[in-house]
């Protein structure tokens, strides 16, 4: 049961002690004098019911869980720490002999944001106590970047991850159906799947392996047939049961009764598999050298060299996602947080012509960042005809060619990814002719053909590839460079690398919970006039002789 109550002042003695202790201050004291509670009872009363047992007050537990991935502690640590730091009862208003409280009621509360949907709320209600403040205004410069993060699983094998999904399922029906699984199960899977399946303990050569492989395919398709065809049908609703299904599914197939692993290549996408029966949400990541299992976390912050840089919002993704697929809703996010910046700066994973196009249209927003290069080999070599050495006529929806030749085809298509784009295509004999064709198409019979981007998009693109050349912009994109100092901080201090939580909504929550901590730190840092922090030289490289 929930009775709402105002945060109140500070107690008396707690005040006293705390000042007498800290004649200093620290980033608690500070962030209690200048934001005061923060939250409110009021902002999460939706979540706890009318009756029954009094309620923890809803608004220190939402302070406390900020306090607590300040520090990247643990559930029971933060809970000692509302008992034993008088920093801590300053910040939520208790009194030095309050006794805290268990440290699972932070889970509860963590459960309950989550049931509610109202995790947002906990970086959302930060963000208007700083605008109020006026720390924080729309239209400022943003900045956006990503990094990957850790599912909180062992990466597994191919062989490891049959292994382990079926060992998984058995699990979990030896825990809400042990009676109906003793019935039935073959006494040699007790020697197979009792242990953790290790790559130390599998068999070794390709032949041992393959059996190995298809040994386990036989017993999970041998589970899946008892479960559907003799089970109980709430046996089907078991999660691990579903993963189980869908695990096979992808790994295996049946030939002429035989149960067969595929090949590397019949496997689904990264996106559609699962990687571990443990966080069945969790993905293969990849990106230029990196690889892993797990997410990826967007942070957008304000990039003002004059005012404190905050973290204006937190998107948290599967790890297989694209930058690029991102870039719409953190500006729609931004949009309704009436947060939406001027210029939007990132790098070239989270540019694209249509959404130069869409961001300034829709959200008043200037995307700036690099457009990926003519990657065409005319573009690359000295003198190829490409896409700049045509003339575009986009009313009469014909292209000359650099030899004065026009187009005979212009057809709307789509593109791999679905965007809309123009096929653009030239007459063969007046490309079988061309004394420069070498310059323009390999081929050696067909005719050059185009692909052009909608006119808005197309002029997008190539307005910015001219801009991306010049000093001033490359000067006006050295901002973005910060962002990167961001997701470093985020990773070191407040262990943003390594989710605690399994699944895409509680590792989101994680992330929200660890930009608001970044905030309120940068705040308190900021109110005590440590200037922002400017790229560190080596000493040796401090030694460089001036040019």
């Amino acid at each position: 049961m929930l009775k709402v109550q105002p945060a109140g002042l500070v107690p008396t003695e707690t005040a006293r002690i705390a000042r007498q202790i800290l004649p200093n201050g620290n980033r608690y004291l500070t962030l209690r004098d200048e934001l005061g509670s923060i939250y409110s009872d009021r902002n999460f009363s939706s979540l706890f019911p009318t009756h029954g047992q009094p309620a923890q007050c809803p608004w220190r537990l939402a302070l406390v869980s900020v306090m607590q991935f300040a520090e990247d502690l643990s559930d029971r640590q933060a809970a000692e720490a509302v008992k034993t730091r008088i920093d801590w009862k300053y910040a939520l208003g208790l009194k030095l002999a309050n006794p805290g409280f268990d440290f699972s009621v932070l889970s509860e509360f963590r459960t309950r944001l989550l049931s509610g949907g109202q995790e947002e709320q906990i970086l959302d209600l930060l963000l208007e106590r700083l605008r109020e403040k006026g720390w924080l205004k729309a239209g400022e410069k943003q900045r956006t970047d990503s990094t990957h993060v850790l599912a909180a699983i062992r990466t597994l094998n191919r062989l490891e991850g049959v292994g382990e999904t079926l060992r998984a399922t058995l699990n979990d029906l030896s825990t809400v159906a042990p009676d109906w699984l003793q019935a039935w199960i073959p006494s040699e899977w007790f020697d197979r799947y009792s242990r953790a399946i290790e790559e130390y303990r599998l068999p070794k050569g390709i032949p041992a392996r393959q059996t190995y492989a298809e040994t386990v395919g036989r017993d999970g398709i041998q589970l899946l047939n008892v479960i559907y065809e003799e089970g109980p049908d709430w046996l089907r609703q078991v999660p691990s049961v579903e993963v189980l299904r869908q695990t096979w599914v992808h790994q295996y197939f049946v030939d002429a009764g035989k149960v067969r692993l595929r090949s590397a290549k019949d496997l689904p996408p990264a996106g559609q598999r699962y990687d571990s029966p443990y966080d069945p949400q969790a993905r293969y990541g990849n990106k230029r050298s990196t690889t892993w299992t797990g997410y990826k976390v967007h942070l957008t912050e304000t990039c003002d060299k004059k005012s404190v840089h905050l973290i204006t919002h937190v998107e948290t993704t599967q790890g297989h996602l694209s930058d690029t697929d991102q870039t719409q809703p953190i500006h729609e996010a931004l949009s309704r947080k009436a947060l939406s910046p001027k210029e939007h700066i990132v790098d070239a994973g989270y540019v694209d012509g249509s959404l130069l196009v869409e961001s300034l249209e829709a959200f008043d927003t200037k995307l700036v960042g690099p457009v990926r290069p003519d990657v065409s080999w005319q573009g690359k070599v000295n003198n190829g005809y490409d896409l700049s050495h045509f003339q575009i006529n986009w009313k009469q929806r014909q292209m000359v060619c650099p030899e004065g030749k026009k187009s005979i085809g212009w057809t709307p298509a789509k593109d791999a990814w679905n965007n809309d784009t123009i096929r653009v295509k030239f007459s063969r004999t007046d490309c079988r002719l061309c004394p420069n064709r070498g310059l323009c198409t390999k081929r050696k019979t067909e005719p050059r053909s185009v692909t052009l981007r909608p006119h808005a998009v197309h002029k997008a693109i190539q307005a910015n590839r001219r801009l991306q050349s010049t000093k001033t912009w490359k000067k006006r994109y050295n901002v973005r460079a910060g962002i990167e100092g961001t997701l470093s901080q985020g990773v070191r201090v407040f262990g943003m690398r390594q989710t605690r939580y399994i699944g895409l909504a509680k590792t989101h929550l994680q992330h929200l919970l660890t930009a608001a901590a970044m905030n309120i730190v940068r705040i308190a840092r900021w109110l005590d006039g440590v200037p922002h922090a400017k790229t560190r030289t080596s000493r040796f490289a401090a030694l460089r002789p001036c040019a």
